[in-house]
């Protein structure tokens, strides 16, 4: 987004209305009025343990909010009140179209702190296992080709989040 490999960086796949950002924490601001920041999603705040620098990672979501703002506020949030681990850099999945919905975040949120855990690159801070939420086996089928479109994905940005 910026003409540089180490900064914002936009990307999606043709006819998929998923939308991955990964954000250094330096550009968190600079990335206010992006309009698919302010809608619903699942973020990834990666960076090292304060006590030994092992890889951590934390999954959230956050969803479309009264005043507008979404996972870009939820960022601002945790980048305000950060003390258990440094991240250095954000992930937002999110869609084109604002349309995750309560139950498909909580969904995804939940696959993809299930998947940080087996994949064993990063040591997961969440201090509880997000809520699998109640979706039908239709919503469920759609929510994981999502994910696998989104593990590619973030694979390319340099986050491997999950076994791939």
């Amino acid at each position: 987004m910026d003409g540089t490999p180490d900064g914002k960086i936009k990307c999606t796949i043709g006819n998929w209305i998923g939308v991955v950002y990964k954000i250094p924490i330096k550009e968190l601001d600079s990335c206010r009025e992006r309009e698919e920041l302010k809608y619903s999603g699942v973020y990834f705040l990666i960076g090292a343990s304060d006590k030994d620098s092992e890889p951590v990672i934390y999954v959230g979501q956050a969803r479309s909010r009264k005043n507008g703002e979404g996972t870009n506020q939820r960022l601002n949030e945790h980048h305000s009140k950060s003390k258990d681990f440094f991240w250095s850099e954000a992930i937002v999945l999110t869609t084109s179209n604002n349309s995750l919905g309560a139950t498909e975040i909580s969904y995804l949120e939940n696959r993809f702190f299930s998947l940080a855990n087996e994949a064993h690159r990063y040591k997961v801070v969440n201090n509880n296992e997000p809520p699998k939420g109640n979706v039908t086996e239709e919503k469920e089928s759609e929510l994981e080709e999502f994910i696998e479109n989104a593990r590619l994905v973030m694979s390319v940005l340099g986050r491997r989040v999950s076994c791939l």
